[in-house]
């Protein structure tokens, strides 16, 4: 089960990606994201299926499968950071994504590539995206309500993980009710950016509201 959800939660997302916007800076950004995420949640459906019962390849496939998700998270930084505040602001927020991407391979390369190393060293990071976009919709940005919808479908999606139990209450194990909450997240994250106010640069760009 966990194989065919995340086999799903690719197929989706890839499809999702053929669908986005083009044009401009942020748009390469989000079909970068969304492009690993998709990239990710296919590599994911071969290491449940196929490469987690071989004692040699699990560790490696899986430090590589969990670094892929921390490329996603900065691509969603480097979107949202561009999307929200314009491009002459992203140096300081990628020399924050900085730590948190070096200390993740730095655990990966050690043999500690988990879950809950990703959470912990990413945690700044996604705190970075959550603040913009609460800031955002504070000021009104067309995109913040719509996207903070999305991130938090996405968290809750990642509780089913996390939290003991949480899964079970649906009937599913926990990688697989991650999974399934991720495309609905997935979906959201596509409906904010492919919206009207999501389609321009410059007009979905946040400006004060006097």
């Amino acid at each position: 089960m966990p194989s065919l959800t995340d086999l799903a939660l690719g197929l989706v997302t890839l499809y999702l990606v053929w669908r986005l916007p083009r044009g401009g800076e942020v748009s390469r950004h989000w079909r970068a994201a969304f492009a690993w995420a998709a990239g990710t949640a296919l590599a994911g459906a071969v290491y449940h299926g196929v490469l987690v019962g071989i004692p040699r390849v699990n560790a490696l496939s899986w430090a590589v499968t969990s670094i892929m998700v921390v490329v996603v998270v900065s691509y969603l930084l480097a979107a949202s950071v561009v999307q929200v505040l314009g491009r002459g602001r992203a140096v300081v927020f990628w020399l924050l994504r900085s730590v948190g991407l070096v200390a993740y391979v730095v655990l990966a390369a050690t043999g500690h590539a988990s879950i809950t190393a990703i959470m912990w060293c990413e945690s700044l990071t996604m705190a970075s995206v959550l603040g913009l976009w609460i800031w955002a919709w504070l000021r009104h940005h067309p995109m913040g309500g719509p996207m903070l919808v999305a991130i938090g479908v996405s968290i809750a999606a990642a509780m089913l993980r996390l939290v003991p139990g949480a899964a079970a209450l649906a009937g599913l194990d926990p990688d697989s009710g991650y999974h399934l909450g991720q495309i609905v997240g997935m979906v959201l994250l596509y409906h904010a950016i492919a919206s009207r106010s999501g389609r321009s640069d410059t007009t979905a760009l946040l400006t004060p509201t006097g």
